[in-house]
């Protein structure tokens, strides 16, 4: 190790210090640690970030000075999440981050991925590496194509990329710091699975957790997609980037995307106005449809029967799900949801779904559960049958449809179910959200809608779509009014939004 002399280590003293004050303010870091406006440098021609980046930077620090983490006891995660068109400095904003969190938490933890490794090894981490070299405490650090870290603490004090591929989650697990940052930076996380996301959560339970996600919005699902546009924005700091309000996009281009394509086109919607794509002809159900599903508020008739769907798990990996429905009501009653691996047994499921033909829920039985006839069905509802139930009926989602403009019954029940979001109620949970709008349908040559098969989903989205069939179950025939079940004085429930 070199021999630093007195005054050396003094004016790193200093320097150390300087920086420390930068501890809640982001935008003071990146305005003080970087060259900006410096001849013979990079930035010669920049005086700073641009308005947006500016804004985005405040409010980091903003939420720093709300949480006052004092060291030693937890605080709520930073949650911050950007969708944007392209051109707008994604993975510039990321490298930021590294830079300041790394310069100003000692001993602080991350890991830094994007949605392909050539675009994680190129773009996103070449970004963190070029603006290090370019911080006034650069010979803080040291690094390689597989890590960055305080020099004398490798091991502590670090950050890291990490390939988003499913079967590398591990990477992303085990990053705890009790006494400082713990921090996740995720670059095109519109690709990233919903894998990746789910085991980085384990790191955002003690310290001063943050998570960063940045990406262009190529799909109407996912974590980018629910953080910015869907059932996850009251949890985290959103926001939409506009390529043509950044100081660092190409505008001839721009100009000429908007010419060739048109303003509302999904083109100019993904790449400029950092907007998801308007639902398809592809898509089967739009999640404006669904959003609007979860904010409703409806009442129920007296009389309305309640209604149960019961989709069997075909393996491991998928869900046995259970849903109600009482006419436009599919909210009040939470759904029951059980990991197949528990229920190889049928038995487990013989009992699971006595119990629900059993109960009363909000003072009354269910009136007819329709079971997927797939898998383990036969046993369990024989078993059913035997115990003295006898208002189940098994569907078979490739029979034919009871609707000649559907093809197969599969068709027909997630046909009626859109119909029915139009006026009815739906919780909002992500599994539900992300399953109604993930298939996609063509129409075949007698002109039937026939609905994307479920393993060509299960390959596009990575799981089965268990609480959308569930529901969708529930209208599988239709169910008469049950009169005797309900009490002359009864009023009808609303159904609130959110509840």
């Amino acid at each position: 190790m070199p021999v630093v002399s007195p005054e050396l280590e003094k004016l790193d003293a200093e320097l150390a210090d300087q920086i420390a004050q930068f501890y809640a303010d982001p935008l003071g870091f990146v305005l003080f640690a970087y060259p900006w406006g410096e001849p013979g440098t990079q930035l010669e021609r920049f005086d700073g970030p641009d308005p947006d980046q500016r804004k985005f930077l405040e409010q980091v620090g903003e939420a720093v000075r709300e949480r006052r983490f004092n060291g030693k006891d937890p605080v709520m995660p930073l949650r911050f999440s950007r969708s944007s068109g392209h051109g707008t400095g994604k993975s510039v904003r990321a490298a930021w981050l590294v830079d300041w969190i790394m310069s100003t938490r000692p001993h602080c933890g991350g890991t830094v991925t994007a949605n392909t490794s050539d675009q994680l090894e190129t773009k996103t981490w070449a970004q963190v590496t070029r603006w290090t070299k370019m911080l006034i405490n650069a010979h803080w650090f040291q690094f390689t194509s597989e890590r960055l870290w305080k020099i004398g603490f490798k091991d502590t004090w670090f950050c890291a990329p990490a390939t988003c591929r499913e079967e590398n989650s591990e990477a992303f697990a085990g990053q705890h710091r009790n006494t400082s940052t713990s921090f996740y930076v995720f670059d095109e996380g519109s690709a990233v699975p919903d894998k990746i996301y789910e085991v980085a959560e384990g790191g955002l339970t003690d310290g001063e957790p943050m998570i960063f996600i940045f990406g262009n919005p190529t799909r109407s699902d996912g974590k980018l997609h629910r953080t910015c546009f869907g059932s996850e924005m009251h949890r985290w700091n959103h926001g939409v980037i506009d390529a043509r309000d950044s100081a660092f996009s190409n505008k001839q281009q721009i100009a000429e995307w908007v010419e060739d394509y048109g303003i509302d086109s999904d083109f100019v919607r993904v790449r400029v106005l950092g907007l998801p794509p308007n639902a398809s002809d592809s898509q089967f159900i739009s999640r404006d449809l669904v959003l609007e599903a979860q904010k409703r508020t409806v009442a129920t008739l007296p009389d309305e029967p309640l209604i149960a769907g019961c989709d069997l798990a075909w393996g491991g990996a998928d869900f046995n799900t259970i849903r109600f429905r009482r006419g436009h009501d599919a909210r009040s009653i939470p759904p029951i949801r059980i990991p197949g691996e528990k229920t190889r047994d049928a038995n487990v499921m013989v009992l699971k779904l006595a119990e629900v033909l059993s109960t009363t829920y909000h003072g009354r039985k269910v009136a007819m559960l329709f079971i997927d006839s797939a898998g383990i069905c036969g046993p369990v509802a024989s078993r059913l049958r035997d115990l003295g139930h006898k208002n189940l009926i098994e569907v078979n989602f490739g029979a034919h449809s009871l609707d000649p403009k559907y093809k197969l019954m599969r068709s027909y029940m997630w046909g009626k179910m859109k119909e029915w979001l139009r006026q009815g109620a739906i919780d909002r949970v992500p599994q539900l959200e992300e399953d109604l709008t993930a298939p996609g349908y063509k129409l075949t040559k007698d002109v039937e809608i026939l609905l994307e098969p479920k393993d060509k989903i299960i390959e596009r989205i990575g799981h089965s779509t268990d609480d959308g069939d569930a529901l969708a179950l529930t209208f599988a025939h239709p169910v008469g009014p049950k009169h005797s079940a309900v009490q002359s004085n009864e009023r009808p429930p609303r159904v609130s939004a959110w509840s």
